[in-house]
């Protein structure tokens, strides 16, 4: 017995969620256990080194498995055409047609809901939960500032942090800290982004105020200032005492992140020492405010 397991994340043109692939995950781990040999069909948009449904010669497998999402469409049908020669079996799947050529086509389907049939818990859920897992990180970009003139470069900025970003792996959580109510994507008052800052192990800003609101809610920010030679993130990071800011050069061929420096200062962020300092912030009397009392006369 030799089974290609595939779903939804296996087209090219399907959609690949995170439950659909613990779903495949399921069923791996579980054909695995058993000793069955078993290869997992890939989208070459989700794995670009996987295999792919083309790359799979269907001579070389007896079974195949499709796993979670509907029974439904001519992406499914089109396993019936190419894996003719397999047996085939659907698992973890909704059937919203039982009469469906998608549907009709697998020699055995083993739905998750169906017409008339007792629903299943999702394959998703049959997976370990990973612990602790990643950390989860919140991702407030500036726009770009064009006050800063030649100076600024948010976009190429923003394009090294966040590829360097998504290479460390963590739980990504974008955030903005423009208040909006009309928009339900965005904080309608500054204490709904702060609930959520609270909930996070770390902040990833080139935001002045990212940086701001998370150290005041106690949580550690890494701080990349976007504008050569550095601007209002570098001296606000000064005025807090705060350490991890990366400031770019003053000559334009400095403009790129340096990812040791990245690496260094997320280790430090997510050390305990720098959340203990994050939380020794807070509010504070601004003198500031105690100067512009003493202008007006106060």
């Amino acid at each position: 017995m030799r089974v290609l397991l595939a779903g939804w994340p296996s087209f090219l043109r399907g959609e690949a969620t995170a439950g659909d692939v613990l779903a495949m995950e399921a069923v791996r781990a579980t054909l695995a256990g058993a000793g069955v040999e078993c290869d997992t069909a890939w989208s070459p948009v989700l794995r670009p080194e996987g295999l792919t449904l083309d790359g799979a010669d269907p001579a070389r497998y007896t079974h195949l498995v499709f796993a979670c999402g509907p029974a439904h469409g001519r992406q499914v049908e089109s396993l019936h055409r190419r894996y003719a020669r397999c047996h085939r079996i659907a698992v973890g799947v909704s059937v919203i047609d039982p009469g469906a050529p998608a549907v009709t086509g697998f020699h055995l389907v083993l739905p998750r809901d169906a017409p008339g049939a007792e629903p299943s818990r999702d394959l998703s859920a049959a997976t370990p939960v990973p612990s602790p897992g990643p950390p989860v990180v919140g991702v407030v970009l500036a726009p770009g500032q064009g006050e800063y003139g030649r100076w600024a470069d948010h976009g190429r900025v923003d394009r090294e942090l966040t590829e360097w970003l998504h290479a460390r792996g963590p739980a990504r959580v974008p955030l903005d800290t423009r208040i909006d109510p009309r928009d339900w994507r965005h904080p309608a008052a500054p204490a709904e982004l702060e609930a959520v800052l609270r909930r996070l192990d770390l902040v990833v800003t080139t935001r002045l105020h990212g940086l701001v609101l998370a150290l005041r809610n106690g949580v550690p920010a890494l701080a990349v200032d976007p504008v050569g030679g550095g601007a209002k993130v570098t001296a606000q990071a000064r005025a807090w005492g705060w350490p991890a800011i990366v400031t770019l050069g003053d000559r334009e061929e400095s403009f790129h992140l340096d990812r040791a420096v990245l690496d260094h200062w997320w280790d430090w962020c997510l050390s305990p020492g720098a959340g203990r300092r994050a939380c020794g912030y807070g509010t504070f009397a601004s003198p500031l405010l105690a100067r512009l009392g003493e202008a007006l006369g106060l």
